[in-house]
């Protein structure tokens, strides 16, 4: 490559980040936080989905070792940014839609979810050995997970709960595959944390200031979980990548295959009986009437052949949307960038 050629180069993956690359940042920031509100699907995989998942992991080890590169600082500020609004603004409506229309959403989650495959493929080819075996691996942990069940009872944050919600949220961000909401349910935070992020949002519409102060204990030590799990996370999977990549890569690919197990659409919440325990207490006469929807067990039902077909449909336009995120505003290049750190130059 010519002096020219070279510099052109630096400047794409270093010097700065053009309006496509930041449009892409927008939108995997969107996917992500949207990703991290429901259980089964992963930020990571949209952030994978829309094309920027190595950039993004670039980013966050360079702030994180006080490398402060501006194009690195562009890019955590545009996920970062986008994520935050997305999870502030419709924490409530995605909880509504997916409990009054789970199969509808998951088959579209299966799509967002599977767009990302292609992706790391592009990173991960030629396949060797290494990438077969771990992706089959990644693949077995996925469907363990999404077989043994959430598991878990009761919705009481504490300081303790909460900082681990934050590390489950930044697992989910960081690792395709790896869903926030899911880990969530495993720790019996779901609908503690997003109800409290539902109630901060409307303190702040409201400006109550009591309101927001309230709500303070949960996310304080959420946000610092989320922080402490990011940093460490990303540069975990930075040295990992650089080191061992095809093998890192081949799992990230098993992350994602598998993360669709937990995803099958056909299901739908059954109204409690008396005697019925849910999150570890009987239901009783007195106590049916104010179990929410949404704590409501899950059972499968045979789909009618529209339902097959429109669920179909949904995943094939998840898969579409992600596959057109991917290439949105960039060069083929830009859409195969190298894993973090097997590339960069200037620095």
């Amino acid at each position: 490559m010519n002096e020219a050629g070279e510099q052109s180069h630096d400047q794409v993956e270093v010097g700065g980040v053009g309006p496509g690359i930041m449009a892409r940042a927008v939108a995997g920031g969107v996917l992500m936080g949207l990703a991290n509100l429901v259980p089964g699907i992963s930020g990571g995989t949209m952030l994978l989905a829309a094309g920027i998942y190595p950039r993004f992991i670039r980013a966050v080890a360079d702030v994180t070792t006080l490398r402060f590169r501006m194009s690195s600082i562009v890019t955590l500020g545009c996920v970062a940014v986008a994520a935050g609004l997305a999870i502030l603004l419709l924490a409530g409506m995605v909880r509504d839609l997916v409990v009054d229309h789970r199969w509808i959403m998951y088959s579209l989650f299966i799509g967002l979810t599977l767009g990302g495959v292609p992706l790391v493929w592009k990173m991960a080819r030629p396949a060797t050995a290494g990438v077969w075996i771990s992706a089959a691996v990644a693949f077995a942990l996925m469907a363990v997970m999404a077989f043994a069940g959430a598991g878990a009872s009761g919705d009481e944050s504490n300081i303790v709960m909460s900082f681990a919600a934050g590390l489950a949220g930044a697992s989910a961000m960081i690792l395709p595959g790896i869903s926030g909401g899911y880990l969530l349910l495993l720790l019996g935070q779901y609908t503690a944390i997003l109800s409290t992020i539902d109630r901060l949002k409307e303190a702040l519409k409201a400006t109550d200031v009591s309101g927001i102060m309230a709500e303070m204990d949960v996310v304080i030590p959420l946000g610092l979980g989320v922080v402490v799990g990011v940093a460490g996370i990303s540069n975990l999977l930075k040295w990992m990548l650089d080191r061992h990549q095809k093998v890192t890569l081949g799992f990230l690919l098993g992350l994602l295959f598998g993360s669709v197990v937990g995803l099958w659409p056909f299901q739908e919440p059954v109204e409690p009986a008396l005697g019925d325990v849910i999150k570890g207490e009987v239901v009783s006469a007195e106590t049916i009437a104010e179990i929410e929807r949404e704590d409501w067990a899950l059972a499968y039902f045979r789909p009618t052949g529209v339902q097959i077909a429109a669920s179909l449909g949904l995943i094939g336009a998840g898969l579409v949307t992600t596959l057109l995120i991917a290439h949105l505003g960039g060069s083929r290049e830009e859409e195969s960038a190298a894993p973090p750190g097997s590339s960069v130059r200037g620095g």
